[in-house]
């Protein structure tokens, strides 16, 4: 798998997959870390550990398709054919996907359906939710909608803070997030409608 993995921040999950892929655990090059905002520390995370990276900001472009076509071209120029979003904030259209049809995947701190968008957590205790939970999805043009390859619970304690619950939420997605990339990796996952089969458990 030649993999590029799109970020907006600290890059939590970046630090996961590159622990995997250095572990043997994932059978993947990463190629290029890509992130549209420079202060993002993902990217000193990925220099730290000899991965390239690159920069593009999104203002830079007159909307969503021209910066999209902008990362495809990037992308391919790295020779990537997988792409992971790693908490990239913006929302990917048509041109990105069909670059990259059935490659593209994102992980959401809450179990989809439910509590799409931002701040996932906080709705979740907004709501009284008594279970929450991280999804790995193939990505779409709607956004937290894909197919759902991976899902892990996690249970939200009486004194549960949006920060306390997200700590052990992210815990959740660098554990299921490399696992869900290896399946496909080894082409172990198949779209059938909305279903994915071979995904994890």
């Amino acid at each position: 798998m030649e993999l590029a993995i799109l970020i907006s921040g600290r890059g939590s999950n970046l630090g996961a997959i590159l622990g995997a892929v250095r572990e043997k655990r994932l059978d993947a090059r990463v190629r290029v870390v890509v992130s549209n905002r420079p202060s993002a520390g993902g990217l000193d995370l990925a220099r730290e550990a000899g991965v390239a990276t690159a920069v593009l900001e999104h203002g830079a472009y007159p909307g969503r398709e021209a910066y999209d076509a902008a990362l495809v071209a990037l992308l391919r120029e790295r020779g990537v054919d997988t792409v992971a979003l790693a908490g990239f904030d913006r929302l990917v259209t048509g041109v990105f996907l069909r670059a990259f049809p059935g490659r593209v995947l994102n992980v959401h701190p809450a179990l989809l359906p439910a509590f799409k968008g931002l701040h996932a957590q906080r709705q979740a205790l907004d709501y009284g939710a008594r279970i929450a939970g991280v999804t790995v999805h193939f990505v779409d043009e709607q956004m937290d909608h894909g197919p759902i390859i991976a899902q892990a619970a996690v249970p939200v304690l009486d004194d549960d803070t949006e920060q306390s619950l997200s700590d052990r939420l992210l815990a959740e997605e660098h554990r299921i997030y490399p696992l869900a990339l290896q399946r496909l990796a080894r082409g172990e996952l198949r779209v059938v409608g909305r279903r994915v089969i071979g995904g994890l458990p």
